[in-house]
C-alpha cells in the first residue's frame, strides 16, 4: 500500500489560500481561461491560470503537478512517464505540469525543495506524493492510490479533451453517461482497439457527438503512438527531415505529450519543404491534430494561418 505523505512535506505544511484567492484569468474564445496550454489531458500551467485549472478542475478530477525545469535532467525521464500514463488513464486525472523557474510563487507555496516533484490536489486540497524520477512501476502505484483516495472523496468524474474550468467558477461533477462506459471501460483496460470501435459506434448513431469524436480522436493518437519509441522515432525524422512518416510520428509524440506548438511546427515546416503527393499527406495529418486540439483553441489559429502561409 503506497500512502500519500510518505515521501516529503507533510501534509499540512502546504498553504494554496494564496494562489487560490488569485483572480482567475479573462475568458478567451472558447469560454474558458485564456491560453493554458492543454492537450485533454496534460496542461501547461502558470500562476495565471492555477485556479482555473487546478483548484477548479480538482473538484471533479484529481489533479497531478509535475514541477519541472528546462534543466533538470531527472525531469525530463519523469515527465513523459507521467504523460503518458495521464493518457492511458482516459482522464480519471488531470496533469498539471509546471515549470518552477516560471513559477516560483506556486513552488514556494508547495514548498518544493527539489525537482522533479509530484504534488495531487483533490477537491483544492495538496497532498504530496513522491519526489525523484521513479521507475514507472512506482509511479503507478502512487497514482493509483491517488485514484482510492479520489473515488473516496467521491470524485469519479473523467476529463474530456476541450475540457476546461469557467473562469472564476467551481467544476460541478458531470453526471456519468452510460452510452461511454463501454469505451471508458476498454481504455481502462488497455484494448485501444474495442476503445475506438465503442466511439465509431457511437458516431455511427450520432456522427455530431462532441465526446465521441473527442474520444477518438485521442484514442486514434494512442493506437498510431503506442508502438513508438520516442528516442528512435526522433532519431528517425532527424536523419530524414523530408520523411512524412518519420515527421508526423513525431509530432503525435509531441501532441500525446502536451507539446501542441511542437507538433504543428514540424508539420508546418515540413509543408513547406515537401512538394505533391508528400505535401497533402502532411497537411491532411496536421489538420487532423487541429481537429483533435480543437478550432476554439488560439494556437490551433495562429497555426491554421502560418499553414496557409506555408501552402500559399
Amino acid at each position: 500500500m503506497v500512502h500519500m505523505t510518505q515521501s516529503f512535506n507533510p501534509y499540512g505544511a502546504v498553504d494554496l489560500a494564496g494562489l487560490a484567492k488569485k483572480p482567475a484569468p479573462a475568458a478567451g474564445p472558447g469560454g474558458g481561461p485564456s491560453a493554458p496550454a492543454t492537450s485533454g489531458v496534460v496542461v501547461d500551467v502558470s500562476e495565471a491560470d492555477f485556479q482555473a485549472v487546478v483548484i477548479d478542475q480538482s473538484m471533479t478530477v484529481p489533479v497531478v503537478i509535475d514541477f519541472w525545469a528546462e534543466w533538470c535532467e531527472p525531469c525530463k525521464t519523469l515527465s513523459p512517464v507521467l504523460e503518458r500514463l495521464a493518457v492511458q488513464d482516459g482522464g480519471r486525472w488531470l496533469l498539471a505540469k509546471i515549470d518552477v523557474d516560471a513559477n516560483q510563487r506556486i513552488g514556494q507555496a508547495f514548498q518544493v525543495q527539489g525537482i522533479p516533484a509530484v504534488f495531487a490536489v483533490v477537491k483544492g486540497q495538496p497532498i504530496p506524493l513522491f519526489q525523484g524520477a521513479l521507475p514507472e512501476p512506482q509511479v503507478r502505484e502512487y497514482l493509483d492510490e491517488l485514484l482510492k483516495v479520489a473515488e473516496t472523496n467521491g470524485l469519479t468524474g473523467r476529463r474530456v479533451p476541450g475540457d476546461e474550468a469557467p473562469a472564476g467558477e467551481a467544476a460541478e461533477e458531470p453526471a456519468a453517461d452510460p452510452r461511454y462506459d463501454e469505451a471508458y471501460d476498454a481504455i481502462e483496460r488497455g484494448d485501444l482497439d474495442a476503445a475506438a470501435a465503442a466511439y465509431e459506434g457511437l458516431l455511427v448513431v450520432s456522427p455530431a457527438d462532441p465526446e465521441a469524436k473527442a474520444g477518438f480522436g485521442q484514442v486514434e493518437l494512442m493506437r498510431r503512438t503506442r508502438s513508438l519509441d520516442d528516442v528512435t522515432a526522433r532519431k528517425a525524422a532527424a536523419d530524414h527531415p523530408e520523411d512524412v512518416r518519420a515527421q508526423c510520428d513525431v509530432a503525435d509524440l509531441d501532441l500525446l505529450g502536451g507539446h501542441v506548438e511542437d507538433a504543428f511546427s514540424r508539420l508546418i515546416d515540413l509543408v513547406r519543404r515537401v512538394e505533391g503527393e508528400d505535401r497533402d499527406r502532411a497537411r491532411t495529418h496536421l489538420v487532423g491534430l487541429f481537429e483533435l486540439v480543437g478550432n476554439h483553441d488560439e494556437r490551433v489559429a495562429r497555426a491554421r494561418t502560418a499553414l496557409a502561409n506555408a501552402l500559399f
